[in-house]
């Protein structure tokens, strides 16, 4: 290696320098989830837990909440059973329920640590009922009625227990089960969780990494991306449809957390190499705490020009 070449990445690690500086001992929870989480692809995978290892490393509080809906899916399938869904919540009778906390517990849980200590990352994954607690969810998100069966709506994040996991100098890893007033596990929607936790922990930054650039104007067309994304805006686009199926517990958990203190909230494509550090770098500027509640950054993803430059060149059928 020459001179030019040390000098170059010496370069590079001091523009880093005052993101983490700025973010040093700060919280961010990172909801870890998408098809990217299965591609056959290796450098997909390594590219997210290799950035997630990179903040841990500079003294950031990485906590990871991760789906498992697509490997429930197969699970239940193998079993004989048909996965059903209501505005992008699962149905979750006394014998998917079974399969859900095993699924979650001991096969991507598991994944999800593995692939963060290849990258020399120090996970430690904990079954979501162990930090969680919930009640049977009884009304969506509108205040009807409506039964799930094993589906649970947190009420409670044993905060102590996860920051002692960070204290030990861990990424703590938490699957989206949780234990009901009766005792018995539930079925919680990953992005929900990772709200609550988000919120209990008084995260900083809440990224929520899926297969999507974002939020779509008209899906599946990437240049109707909508970039930023205000509360007040969010009932509109609900009554519109853009805001639909599986982004519907996605969007109203993020607006939760910005109300209860997460300061940003992020959608970014896991497809992306190294989407989580990119994002950051766009965004260290911390916005006037005053306008956080009627314009924050709900939603962000991505610039357009690097879909161009990558997930639309490796995925065509989003062209």
């Amino acid at each position: 290696m020459n001179v030019a070449e040390v000098t170059a990445k010496a370069k590079v690690l001091l523009e880093a320098l005052p993101y983490i500086q700025d973010f040093r001992g700060s919280t961010f929870v990172v909801k870890y989830g998408g098809s990217f989480m299965d591609d056959p692809d290796p450098t997909v995978r390594e590219s997210v837990s290799n950035d997630i290892a990179f903040l841990s490393a500079v003294g950031i509080n990485v906590v990871v909440v991760h789906g498992g809906g697509k490997a429930i899916t197969k699970a239940m399938e193998a079993s004989g059973l048909k996965a059903s869904f209501v505005k992008g919540l699962r149905v979750t009778d006394e014998a998917t329920i079974a399969i859900v906390k095993k699924t979650l517990d001991e096969v991507v849980n598991r994944d999800v640590c593995e692939a963060l200590s290849a990258a020399k990352a120090k996970p430690k994954g904990l079954p979501g009922d162990t930090v969680l607690v919930c009640q049977k969810l009884e009304k969506d998100e509108e205040g009807n009625a409506i039964d799930l069966g094993f589906v649970g709506e947190v009420t409670e994040v044993k905060v102590k227990l996860i920051k002692k996991e960070i204290a030990d100098g861990f990424v703590p890893v938490i699957s989206p089960v949780a234990e009901g007033y009766d005792g018995k596990p539930y079925n919680v929607n990953a992005d929900i969780v990772a709200g609550r936790v988000a919120s209990a922990l008084r995260a900083r930054r809440l990224f929520y990494m899926s297969d999507v650039p974002g939020l779509l104007a008209s899906p599946p067309d990437v240049a109707s991306l909508v970039s930023t994304l205000k509360i007040s805006q969010v009932d509109d686009l609900r009554k519109t449809g853009v805001i639909d199926k599986g982004m519907r517990p996605k969007v109203a958990s993020a607006v939760r957390a910005l109300e209860e203190g997460v300061q940003r909230v992020h959608l970014i494509d896991g497809r992306l190499p190294h989407s989580l550090l990119l994002e950051i770098s766009r965004t260290r500027a911390p916005a006037p705490r005053s306008s956080m509640a009627e314009s924050p950054s709900l939603i962000r993803s991505s610039a357009a020009e690097l879909y161009d430059a990558h997930v639309l060149k490796n995925y065509p059928g989003l062209r």
